[in-house]
C-alpha cells in the first residue's frame, strides 16, 4: 500500500473532514527562527531526493513545477536537494520561476573530498540553481569535514552564502553530529528523526537548543516505511485535537511539536502529497500526552 491508498482509506473513515488533498489551504504555516539570526522559516520545507532526479522530458518535469508551484503557493520557503541527487539541482533551477527563487530559502551541500573540489561543488551548485547567494550550505554526510567549513566559512564572509551547515541520516552518526555542534557551533544540523526514531530526543536535539543551532529534520516518514506500517490503522480519533486529518500530518506535526526542531524536509513528487504535507505544518500541534499516542500507534 502507497501513501496515496492510504490517504484514501483514511479519508473513507472521516468522510465528514476537509483534508488538505481537498483544496489549497490559505491559513498561515507555523514558523520557527534560526537561532543564529532570528530569520523565520516555515516548519515544512521540500526535499527533493529521489522525485527531483529526473531528465529533462516535459512529461517527467510537469508533475515536478506543479509540486513546486503548490509549495510556494502554500506558503513554503526552505528546498533542501544536494549535487549527489543527480540531476535535483538542475531541475530546481530549470523549474522555479523568479518570484519562487525570490521567496525560496535555497539549501543544499558540499559533497566532495578536498577543499578545492568543494568550493567549485558550491560554485557549480549555485549555477544550476540559479541562485546566489545560496541560503544554506551544509556538509553533506560529514564527508571531508574540516577541509569543507573552513571553505564554507570563507564563502560566507565573501557573502556567497549565508548560512552554514552540516547533515547525516543514520543514528549511528548521532554522536559525530554531536561532537561537531559543541566544537564547531554551525548554523544548522540536519539529521534523521520520527515518530519512530526518537534516538534525537536523547541528546540532539537538546543540543541544538542548547548550542543555538538551527534543526532540519530528514526521513520523517522512514523513506515511507510508515505508510505501509499504517495501512490497516485507522486514524485516531483524538487527531483532530491537534488539526490532523492524515496520517502524514500526524507524523509530521509529531516531529515538529519538538520545540528544537526548524523545519522538516519530506520530498514527494505528487501535488496531492505536497498539500498534506504543508497541512502537517498548520494549526495546533500535539501535546505530550497525543505524542505517547502516536508513538504508541506507529509501534514505537
Amino acid at each position: 500500500m502507497n501513501r496515496r491508498e492510504l490517504m484514501g482509506g483514511v479519508m473513507g473513515l472521516a468522510a465528514s473532514a476537509t483534508t488538505a488533498a481537498d483544496a489549497p489551504d490559505a491559513s498561515p504555516l507555523i514558523t520557527r527562527r534560526i537561532p543564529s539570526t532570528g530569520e523565520a522559516i516555515p516548519v515544512i520545507g521540500l526535499g527533493t531526493s529521489g522525485p527531483f532526479e529526473v531528465g529533462a522530458e516535459p512529461g517527467a518535469r510537469a508533475p515536478l513545477k506543479a509540486v513546486v508551484d503548490a509549495f510556494f503557493a502554500g506558503g513554503g520557503r526552505l528546498v533542501d536537494t544536494s549535487p549527489m541527487y543527480s540531476t535535483a539541482e538542475r531541475v530546481l533551477g530549470e523549474l522555479l520561476s523568479p518570484a519562487q527563487q525570490e521567496a525560496c530559502f535555497m539549501a543544499t551541500k558540499v559533497w566532495a573530498d578536498g577543499a578545492g573540489a568543494g568550493a567549485a561543488q558550491v560554485a557549480d551548485s549555485a549555477r544550476l540553481l540559479k541562485h546566489a547567494p545560496l541560503d544554506l550550505v551544509q556538509v553533506h554526510n560529514l564527508r571531508d569535514l574540516d577541509a569543507h567549513l573552513k571553505t564554507l566559512r570563507a564563502l560566507k564572509a565573501q557573502g556567497r552564502l549565508r548560512y552554514i551547515g552540516i547533515t547525516h541520516y543514520t543514528v549511528s552518526a548521532h554522536d559525530d553530529l554531536a561532537r561537531v555542534i559543541e566544537r564547531e557551533r554551525p548554523d544548522f544540523v540536519q539529521l534523521n528523526y520520527s515518530a519512530v526514531t526518537r534516538d534525537a530526543e536523547r541528546r540532539l536535539l537538546p543540543l541544538a537548543a542548547d548550542r543555538g543551532v538551527a534543526v532540519i529534520v530528514n526521513r520523517a516518514f522512514e523513506d515511507g516505511r510508515l505508510f505501509a506500517r499504517l495501512k490497516n490503522v485507522p486514524l485516531p480519533a483524538w487527531a483532530a485535537d491537534f488539526d490532523a486529518t492524515s496520517w502524514a500530518q500526524v507524523l509530521l506535526k509529531y516531529v515538529i511539536a519538538h520545540p528544537a526542531v526548524t523545519c522538516v524536509i519530506p520530498a514527494t513528487g505528487k501535488v496531492r502529497n505536497q498539500l498534506d504535507n504543508l497541512a502537517g505544518g498548520r494549526g495546533r500541534l500535539p501535546d505530550a500526552m497525543a505524542l505517547a499516542g502516536i508513538a504508541a500507534a506507529v509501534g514505537a
